[in-house]
């Protein structure tokens, strides 16, 4: 759906404050010496804190307050059924096992879409206070270096690319096997930086991100921020990926042409 300049310009200022105030509870809870995390899974760890919570109840009530015909779908609490045709979709905390090692690669993604994908999309490192948004006619990073647009890089040979993965292990066996013909052709690899890097792609640092197994809330505020800065991100059959699964994200049509061949070799 289009929405009108009043619209675009209300639902950025929406944004806005759900980070802010995400800002204000993820910062109480990190690096404090007594945080705990619960393990939301059986087979591996997939933790999750009080930080995490209070983070998205801070933004439901946001939008409770300023868009309450708008859907949620956020990653800790169930999903809010909208009238508006517009769904938010919040990531409290992408990255918290970085979270509680005290890095500062983790963040917060905000996306808002409606039927076809992400329209807005914003991750926001609060530590840092870096903060990338793209979509509805913005590309744009404001951080401790200013305000500047955001631009994915240009061509290159996948041999000069920048590769970008949360974990050496991704996904199935196979799918480990797929990202590593693409890694192994890659001048250098990197992990463990979660939405971070999606980020990066955007602000034309890095070439590359591959993961597997993601949700809805990994990755419509990435996709929405690498678009409007000149890249691409679909899932590893050059499919859109709104929710989730395998996706690659890239900084050009050419380098993902050549990680779809490699991935799909």
């Amino acid at each position: 759906m289009r929405v009108s300049q009043d619209v675009a310009a209300h639902l950025v200022a929406a944004a806005h404050e759900l980070a802010d105030v995400a800002r204000v509870a993820t910062l109480a809870h990190f690096r404090t010496p007594n945080l705990l995390a619960e393990n939301k899974e059986s087979q591996r760890f997939d933790p999750v804190t009080v930080a995490d919570r209070l983070s998205e109840q801070k933004m439901r009530a946001v939008l409770a307050a300023r868009r309450p015909d708008d859907g949620i779908l956020g990653e800790e609490f169930g999903p809010v059924e909208g009238t508006s045709g517009l769904t938010w979709v919040l990531d409290p905390i992408d990255g918290t096992r970085g979270y509680l090692s005290g890095t500062p690669t983790w963040g917060v993604l905000i996306s808002v879409r409606d039927a076809t994908g992400p329209l807005y999309g914003l991750i926001d490192q609060p530590y840092i206070g870096e903060r990338f948004e793209g979509g509805l006619g913005i590309a744009r990073v404001v951080g401790p270096q200013g305000e500047m647009a955001l631009q994915s890089r240009p061509a290159r040979p996948l041999s000069e690319a920048i590769l970008f993965s949360t974990f050496p292990e991704v996904g199935s066996a196979d799918e480990e096997a797929a990202f590593r013909r693409v890694a192994s052709k890659a001048k250098l690899v990197r992990y463990g930086t979660d939405c971070y890097a999606y980020a990066l792609v955007a602000a034309g640092q890095i070439d590359l991100v591959i993961e597997a197994g993601l949700q809805a809330y990994d990755v419509q505020a990435p996709i929405a921020v690498i678009e409007a800065a000149g890249g691409v991100m679909t899932d590893w059959s050059g499919a859109p990926c709104h929710n989730g699964g395998r996706v690659l994200a890239a900084a050009n049509r050419s380098i993902h042409a050549e990680a779809i061949a490699l991935l799909n070799s």
